[in-house]
């Protein structure tokens, strides 16, 4: 028998019922109106009442008047709310069709689900509510996760420093392999985006410790000295955790030296003192240079301009060299004071790790730099090599310069009286003529 059928002997039980013991027609009017169901349509929600469960179906009682029908894929509960459905429950479903090939309506639990998993999910977003989410899957921008049975996306920039895959070099693949290494836990997040049209939701990880985090974080000031373990290392610093906070000591900030690699210094797990430098927001930036004496401070101590020192090549770089003096103390040999001649490729010239001797051209103790050179360098050389060889060539014949001397008095003297006697003949010649003129005035 059809819904349409059931719902119309219904109404006709219902009116000869009513006529019977009524015969105000108002009051009738009133009994139908309050008494009568109204039909569902598509898209609507009904409530009903669990007749009997199977692995492929569910009958559902919807309020005495016909039996809803749930089956296959729509029997799939997205908000969780019915995942143990049992005889005798009451449940919600959507219909999809008022009447099917059994005359039954046809429901799905599914599509409920997912309206009530969704109402569920504003709520949360507009309270900032934490959540549990599963990781199920990763990608590189991210992991992807569960939240109930609505798939959302958790972007890397939302991690927490403790999940944050910290990898030296930046390199892709092993920060993948990081990323997937998650699959199967749960993290605590909040939802910070989300679309229902485009089943879009963001949730972020990072945020969700921020309050937490702002708490701890209040209790430290600028030039406070923590003591922490290193967490992570990379190209750019490393990463130290204290008290369940965790801070970056930026590389410029690890040493007053030059330094290429931190894994040079320190290696994950070493405990190590540092002072903070910067809060912002929940970052923590730290310092160790700032509790370690500065060794520029005392270098005319040590180094002067024109010293002559040996260094080690630290760093090949276009523009020049990086040289390691001694363990506190790097100097640059620019490019122009290397040679005289045009270079290149510095690598033809000299190899990390060779040894070299430098003159000291500049020293800057508040910018903490000092220049070498070679090529001035080389100049003291060659001026000293001519100094050598003029010294040695007056100790070999010192007669020589005697003889040089004397030849050059005599050249003077026979110079002079020559000059000397030009000019009386040409006082002469002067007199002669003035005597021929007085002769012809006369």
């Amino acid at each position: 028998m059809t819904l349409k059928v059931i719902f119309i002997l219904k109404i006709l039980n219902f009116m000869d019922v009513k006529i019977k013991k009524k015969k105000n027609e108002n009051e009738f009017k009133k009994l139908l109106e309050k008494n009568l169901v109204k039909l569902p349509k598509v898209g609507d929600t009904v409530k009903g009442t669990v007749l009997n469960v199977s692995k492929r179906e569910i009958h559902i009682n919807i309020d005495g008047i016909t039996t809803g029908l749930v089956r296959g894929y729509e029997m799939i509960d997205e908000s969780e709310e019915y995942t143990n459905i049992k005889k005798g429950d009451e449940i919600e479903a959507m219909v999809l069709e008022l009447e099917n090939e059994k005359g039954e309506i046809e429901l799905s639990l599914r599509k409920a689900g997912h309206q009530k998993a969704w109402e569920n999910l504003h709520k949360l977003y507009e309270e900032k509510k934490k959540l549990n989410v599963k990781i199920i899957d990763a990608n590189k921008g991210g992991l992807l996760v569960m939240v109930g049975k609505t798939k959302g996306f958790l972007p890397v920039s939302q991690l927490s420093t403790k999940h944050y895959p910290r990898v030296s070099g930046g390199d892709k693949t092993k920060i993948l392999d990081k990323l997937k290494s998650f699959v199967g836990e749960t993290f605590e997040a909040i939802i910070i985006n989300l679309d229902e049209k485009e089943e879009k939701l963001i949730i972020s990880e990072k945020q969700a410790m921020q309050e937490k985090q702002k708490k701890q974080i209040s209790k430290y000031k600028i030039g406070d000295v923590v003591e922490g373990i290193v967490s992570a290392i990379t190209n750019f610093g490393i990463f130290i955790k204290f008290n369940g906070l965790e801070g970056l000591i930026h590389i410029s900030e690890i040493a007053w030296q030059r330094i290429d690699n931190p894994e040079d210094l320190v290696k994950i797990g070493d405990k190590i003192k540092a002072e903070i430098i910067e809060i912002n927001g929940i970052k923590i930036f730290l310092s160790i240079k700032k509790i370690t004496n500065d060794p520029w401070k005392n270098i005319d101590k040590k180094y002067k301009l024109g010293d002559i020192i040996e260094g080690e090549i630290l760093k090949i770089n276009p523009f020049g060299l990086f040289v390691k003096l001694d363990e506190n103390i790097h100097g640059l040999a620019h490019i122009s004071e290397l040679s005289d001649k045009n270079i290149d490729d510095l690598k033809t010239f000299t190899k990390v790790g060779e040894k070299k001797k430098f003159k000291i051209v500049s020293i800057e103790p508040s910018d903490h730099r000092l220049g070498l050179s070679i090529r001035a360098l080389k100049k003291d050389y060659k001026r000293k090599d001519e100094e050598k060889k003029n010294k040695k060539n007056k100790e070999k014949n010192p007669l020589d310069d005697g003889k040089k001397n004397i030849k050059n008095e005599e050249k003077e003297k026979k110079e002079k009286p020559q000059k000397q006697e030009k000019k009386p003949e040409k006082k002469q010649k002067n007199t002669e003529d003035s005597k021929k003129e007085d002769k012809k005035n006369k």
